[in-house]
This record gives C-alpha cells, structure tokens and sequence, in this order.
C-alpha cells in the first residue's frame, strides 16, 4: 500500500511516496489474529462438543486467576487482567495464557546470557567509594543501578545537553564526519527525510572510506515509516542493518516489547542518546502538533563502552552471527587512551599492545577541554521487560531519587501514565515540601493517550503536585533533574509502555556540569508553559466514569 506525503520544508513543498504500512505487517498482524480466533474456537468449540469440558474450563479459569493473584507483578497491572479473565470466560484466560507475560525461548535465553558474557571487565571500587564520600544519597542510587542494570559508572566522561532536536542533529552530523572506526545506530523510529538523508549521505561516504556501519531500528516503530525490506536496501548499500523483533505472526506478545531505544556511537568514544529519533518532525523540518520539543545529551569518554555494550548485545540478540565484542572495546579503549582518559589506575581494561593502535584511534569530536577532571559521576543504563531485566530498573532509580530529593525534582515526559507505586512516589514528595513539577505536551499525539494523562491530573495536583502543558506543542523530552545535582536523560517516559513493556536506556548523572543546562532549560520550557489548576478539571459524573475506565486499562495500552 502507497501513500504520498507532502510537507514544507523551508520555502519548499516536499512530496514522499512511501509505503503505508506494507504488506509483509498487515500479514504478520492477520496471521496473529488469526492464530488467536482459532485457538479460542477450538476451545469454545470443546466447551459445546465434550462433555464436562466446560469444568475443565472452569478450573483453567480459577487456576488463571489465583496464578495473576500469586504473581509478583505490580497490582495495577493484574486488575484488568483478572476483570477480563472473571467477565469474559474462555476468551479471557486463552487471551491470558498467550499475551500475559513473554515467553522467551530457550535458543533466545542461551543467546542472551552468551551476549551478555561478553561485557568488559571495570572494578567501581575506588569510583564508588568515591561517590560515597561525595553523596551517600547518589552512592546508593548509583549502587542499586549497578546492581539491577549490569552497567558500570564513570568519571571521565563529559556531557553535552542539547535542549533541541535541530542543536542535537547538527553535533550527530559533525560527529559522524569525524569516525574512523565503526559507527553504530540504534533507533525506534527512522523515517525517510530530511533527517535520515543527511546521516545516511555521511554513512555511504564512511562505508567507502572502510568504515564498519551497523544499524539497528525497531520494526513496530518504523512500520509506517520504512519499506517492509529496507534493511536489505542498506545491506547492499554496505551498512549491516538489521530489524529489532521482527513482527512473525505468532499469537504472543512480539507487538508488545519494542525497542525504543536511541543511540549513536562513533568510533566508542562519542555517544549519543535522548528522546530524538531520526525523522523530520523532531528537528523541526516537518510541523505535526506544533512545535516539537526534544532534548539529548552526548557523552565523550569511556562511558560510550556502555552504550556501545548495550548495542552490540541488541544487535546479537537480532542477528545470527554473534558481533565481535573485544574487538570495538579495544578500539574504544585505544581511542580513549590516546585521549587521555584511560589509565591502569582506573581499572577499566587492559592497554597492552594498543599503542600502535593509537594514531588511528583519536576521534576529533572530543576536545581536551571534553576531559576536564570535574566531569562528575555518570551512569549509562538499559531497561526493559522481564526476565531480561528481573527489576524494572528506571521505574526503581526514579522513585528512588524522588525519595531522596531536598528542595524540587522537575520532569519532561510525552505521556504521564502511571501505576499507583509511582503516583504515589510523586504524591509523598510534593507532601513533605518538594517542589515537584511535570511538563506534559499541550497538543496531543495521540487522544486516547493524552486522555489517560488527564486522568492522573485531579490525584496528583490534589496532592501538590504541580503540572504544565507545553503550550506551543508537543514536548517530547524525556527528563528528570532532582536538587541540580542529579538528573537522567534517555529514552524513557513515564507511562507503561516504557516502565514496563519496552527496552530502553537512560544516563543517570550526579554533578555533572551540563546538569546546570538542563535545570535552565526546563525553567525556559516552564515559562512557556501553562500550569492546570484544580479549576481546569472537569469533574463530571461522565468525565469520572470516563477516567476510570482509563485507568484500570491504562496498563494494557
């Protein structure tokens, strides 16, 4: 299926044909529903054909309520489970049995734990005792992502934060130019213009300058963006892509745990991550709900092995062949020990036999004023569902740093849907005297979505909490400053999808000098931004019916 998009870009009226949602999708997505009405019929059918079946489904159906009752999962997310397995009989607990939790196979279990071997070796010892001594507060929170995430933390590391898409896509382009080694892309969303054209150009160039090129993008999230076999197009192009969860058609839930993801890597050195996806309307060049606000960060320094360690394990959980992982370690290594910023003191690997390495390794991103001393302590980390992540690793760290918070604690998220451990996180803080403020989008997305962040305003502001709406758009940053001193900037959003469902990655950051940037940039945004008053809220008796039904299926959407 085709469709032609027409949007300005400056002076000019651009037309794109592209595929609208392509075949190989509306396949997989018929193939799912198909396999779940079959599988229901044949049951019901069996309820109706044999006799005192219809007790062995009523068994199966107590047994599926007492199983979610028992789980350890959040009670937010078993209640409607448990409403449609009661009203709906047989629909409900076949529905249950097959989209309820994921299912990972044993092949895709020993692939993982092969992947995640292979991490580089760092003792945090002396930087954790360090950060102790600096702020126990931090050194716990730090200790409980080091613990839960498997990732490391540094202090050699410098940060760059960008308050806008356009600011952000001119650094990726500037760093891009300057790889000598590999470059590695991971994003939920690419979409075919203006923005992806100018990375894509710098990509072919680097291909043919012998440049290793690896990119990953989500195949939900581009559905409507790419063709069904773009990858195949890039391969041929000389760049390794591949899909994140390729839609099969299976009757599980393969549409449900997406990466979202966002992260670009040069050479092991320079990384970048934030909210930003490659596509037109984040940098402005294509107007969708007004104007669009993102923000990312770039880090220069050894902390780029993490995100080049959370790469390369997406990319071998979705390939075949297993990448190479010593092999862009050492020469991240190499490029940071060229730069200075790598030492035996520090414990983070070995250097020998690298310094013939070092001549090639130098990336000109990163300036020597990029590796000052006070660079503070920073943290990159993934999420994502379990029982790749026992722990839902940010939803813990936020509440956590909420916990600990002395004066305020500000937010930017698209979507504000949360559980009642969260909300009630955010309520205690506004209780005892924090000054706790969230800046949601004033032009909506998605209705349905903006309508559910509506619901959690009465609770919340009932509380003290106060809430904005950007009122030149949609604000799509994903960002959390505690005290300026501590602040996260990734991938995630506060609602389900991304607390629960999908894989995600963040940097967490305490003392670090960009926090200053991030704490202006979020008063800028407040100044532009208008604050709900209780007497905004429609509290209606069809509004509150309304609310609630959201609520209780906030957890599925």
């Amino acid at each position: 299926m085709k469709k032609v998009i027409t949007y300005k870009s400056g002076n000019k009226i651009i037309e794109k044909t592209t595929d609208y949602i392509p075949f190989r999708y509306i396949w997989a997505i018929l193939i799912s529903i198909a396999e779940t009405a079959a599988i229901i019929g044949i049951v019901i059918a069996l309820t109706y054909l044999v006799p005192y079946f219809f007790v062995a489904v009523i068994l199966t159906q107590v047994g599926c309520v007492l199983n979610v009752i028992a789980r350890d999962d959040n009670p937010d997310y078993k209640v409607p489970w448990l409403l449609f397995i009661i009203c709906v009989p047989v629909i409900g607990f076949m529905m249950y049995f097959m989209f309820y939790s994921r299912k990972l196979k044993r092949k895709y279990i020993k692939r993982l734990k092969e992947l995640t071997s292979c991490r580089y070796k760092k003792d945090d010892t002396t930087t954790l005792n360090e950060l102790k001594n600096t702020s126990i507060y931090a050194y716990n929170q730090v200790n409980m992502l080091l613990k839960t995430s498997g990732t490391h933390v540094f202090t050699d590391t410098s940060v760059t934060y960008y308050n806008s898409g356009e600011k952000m896509q001119k650094a990726m382009l500037e760093a891009l130019k300057s790889a000598k080694n590999y470059i590695f892309l991971e994003y939920f969303i690419i979409d075919e213009g203006i923005f992806w054209r100018s990375i894509l150009d710098i990509l072919l160039d680097k291909v043919k300058q012998g440049v290793e090129v690896k990119l990953i993008y989500d195949d939900v999230g581009c559905m409507k963006t790419l063709p069904g076999n773009y990858y195949k197009k890039l391969n041929k192009l000389g760049i390794s892509a591949t899909m994140f969860s390729r839609l099969k058609g299976q009757a599980d839930n393969e549409f449900n745990n997406r990466n979202h993801r966002k992260i670009l890597i040069i050479d092991g050195v320079v990384g970048f991550t934030g909210g930003i996806n490659i596509a037109d309307e984040y940098i402005n060049e294509k107007e969708r709900f007004g104007h669009w606000k993102d923000v990312g960060v770039k880090l220069c320094g050894s902390a780029v092995m993490e995100l080049t360690q959370i790469f390369l394990t997406d990319f071998g959980i979705s390939q075949k062949e297993k990448p190479n992982f010593d092999k862009y370690f050492k020469l991240a290594l190499a490029a940071n020990f060229n730069n200075m910023l790598v030492t035996r003191s520090q414990g983070v690997a070995e250097v020998d036999s690298l310094t013939d390495k070092l001549p090639n390794a130098n990336n000109g991103v990163c300036e020597q004023k990029d590796y000052q001393i006070n660079n503070g302590f920073v943290v990159p980390f993934g999420d994502g569902p379990k029982p790749i992540y026992p722990t839902r690793v940010a939803k813990n760290i936020i509440i956590n740093m909420l916990g600990t918070a002395k004066k305020y604690a500000y937010f930017t998220t698209p979507y504000l849907i949360i559980d009642n451990e969260m909300c009630s996180a955010l309520e205690n803080a506004a209780l005892r005297g924090i000054d706790v403020k969230i800046i949601v989008p004033h032009i909506p997305d998605k209705k349905i979505i903006f309508a559910m962040t509506k619901s959690y305003y009465p609770r919340l502001i009932n509380a003290g909490v106060k809430i904005y709406e950007y009122l030149p758009g949609f604000i799509h940053a994903k960002t959390m400053v505690i005290d300026g001193e501590t602040a996260i900037v990734g991938t995630i959003n506060l609602d389900y999808r991304s607390l629960v469902h999908h894989f995600e990655n963040g940097v967490y950051m305490h003392r670090c000098p960009c926090i200053q940037d991030i704490s202006a940039d979020i008063q800028n945004t407040l100044s532009c931004s208008k604050q709900i008053e209780s007497t905004d809220l429609k509290n209606r008796p069809l509004r509150r019916f309304f609310n609630s039904v959201l609520r209780i299926l906030a957890p599925l959407m």
